[in-house]
């Protein structure tokens, strides 16, 4: 093999061990973050963590006693869905830039990446797999 073939291999290699670097970063910033929404109405805030679990309500006030249940409900349902979707937009964020040209990180995240349009984005057919 020529020395040039090594040079470019090396380089590739390099190149590998610092994207790992940084995707391995980019877990661990993630591993403690949290994300918060607030009510319009100020009366709650929810935490979520980086997997969009709920970790928190904190009630501001003591209005939810007088709100219906479906109102109380909705509020809350709300504010949560707000908070987790901050914290799935951060986690693409941090993610997007791994990912291959025309691959929409936070569709991959949700679960609705179709494979093997994305193989064929890439050049492949999903044949080439098989």
């Amino acid at each position: 093999m020529s020395s040039s073939m090594w040079e470019q291999m090396e380089a590739e290699l390099r190149r590998l061990d610092t994207t790992m670097r940084e995707l391995v970063e980019a877990g661990a910033d993630l591993e403690s973050a949290t994300e918060e929404a607030t009510a319009r109405n100020r009366l709650v805030t929810a935490t979520v963590d980086a997997t969009g679990v709920l970790t928190g309500l904190v009630f501001h006030t003591d209005a939810y006693r007088g709100m219906a249940a479906a109102e109380l409900s909705a509020t809350l349902v709300e504010v949560i869905d707000r908070a987790q979707r901050r914290m799935a937009d951060r986690v693409a964020r941090a993610y997007d830039v791994f990912a291959p040209e025309g691959v929409d990180t936070a569709a991959v995240l949700r679960g609705e990446m179709d494979v093997d349009e994305a193989l064929r984005a890439q050049g492949f057919s999903p044949h080439d797999f098989d």
